[in-house]
């Protein structure tokens, strides 16, 4: 199963690097890309939380957590640093979580609104909306394990 988990994380990493999100003027720094893979996890945590069991989606989420652990590390942060961070960036994905838990029920403004909580998308905003929206659907058609293939080209 790690296999799987592997793959889907990279797919999800290669959505993040996506040239189009960074053309939408958001930086692209390192919090910025987390900030659009906590997006792309959180879509996809949500989509198959009622189609996959709660353990297949924990172990995934805990190793994303673990990655993300690894590629701070990479960068060079300390222990101590690395588990403020960790707390910090864990915090954010489940602020991110909780805000998208009924997108599909909101308007397109309110939508906007999410995405300026966390990122300076102000003038480009509908475009990522619209970004969110394609990748929301092609979840919606596609199984977890599917998500797996390297089919991810959004």
């Amino acid at each position: 199963m790690s296999d799987i988990y592997l793959n889907i994380y990279n797919n999800l990493i290669k959505l993040t690097r996506n040239k189009k999100l960074y053309n939408y003027k958001i930086e692209d720094t390192f919090y910025d890309r987390m900030i659009i893979f906590f997006f792309h996890l959180s879509f996809l945590l949500k989509i198959n939380k009622n189609i996959e069991t709660k353990e297949n989606l924990q172990n995934f989420f805990d190793y994303c957590v673990r990655q993300i652990e690894l590629s701070i590390r990479e960068i060079g942060y300390g222990d101590a640093t690395i588990n403020k961070k960790m707390k910090e960036y864990v915090n954010l994905l489940f602020s991110i979580i909780d805000k998208i838990n009924d997108w599909e029920t909101k308007n397109i403004n309110e939508k906007k609104e999410i995405l300026n909580i966390y990122m300076d998308t102000s003038q480009n905003n509908e475009n990522i909306v619209n970004y969110f929206e394609k990748y929301r659907n092609f979840l919606i058609k596609n199984s977890f394990n599917n998500l797996a293939k390297d089919i991810l080209t959004q």
